[in-house]
């Protein structure tokens, strides 16, 4: 897989990610629902200061330590990612890990900015892009918007959750795929993990 593939499919997942929280947040008060497919699926608009699906991790500084591990961890995706292209892993990895990729950022985005871009949201007033008092928090602080929930699915999440589960999961349900092992000239098998390993 080329690099520009994996990078166009991120930026189209980042793109669609934040074009459905933007809409969301600026048309949508906080807990407003609407049904849809029956009531199977409906968008409710909540926002959380913690990791994927809503979980809490340690109040305000945790929410300092969680932002700061995502952009180390996209920082350090950039790389990797670049990695994988160059010594040719299986595409379906590549794939894999361009998803979590996506995934990482689009709600990096939502933890640095949101705040300082969107008034706050309440039951009774939607967000104001750019409000001219400012934003409801400083950087780093932003809340992570989410609204996509399942009647048979408890915890309420966005296309980056959804982004970063489908690789994860893809990638355990497909690693013997991804990293089979083939038989080398002198008898011994590798995966090409290992070999792509000792390439580098």
């Amino acid at each position: 897989m080329k690099g520009r593939t994996v990078a166009l499919i991120i930026i189209l997942i980042v793109l669609c990610d934040q074009a459905i929280k933007f809409y969301i947040k600026t048309h949508y008060l906080i807990g407003e629902s609407h049904e849809v497919l029956g009531g199977f699926f409906k968008l409710l608009f909540v926002e959380n200061e913690g990791m994927a699906y809503g979980w809490k991790f340690g109040g305000g500084i945790g929410k300092i330590v969680l932002t700061l591990f995502r952009l180390g961890a996209v920082i350090f995706g950039v790389w990797y990612l670049r990695s994988l292209v160059q010594k040719k892993f299986h595409p379906g990895f590549i794939l894999c890990a361009a998803l979590i990729f996506a995934g990482a950022l689009g709600n990096l985005i939502d933890s640095m900015f949101y705040g300082m871009i969107f008034s706050d949201t309440t039951p009774i007033t939607v967000a104001t892009f750019l409000p001219k008092e400012g934003g409801y928090a400083n950087f780093l602080h932003g809340r992570v918007v989410d609204m996509f929930s399942f009647s048979i699915f408890p915890p309420i999440f966005n296309l980056a959750d959804a982004s970063i589960s489908t690789g994860v999961i893809a990638i355990l349900v497909f690693q013997k795929k991804f990293f089979k092992k083939e038989e080398t000239a002198d008898g011994e098998k590798k995966s090409a993990l290992e070999e792509n390993m000792n390439v580098g």
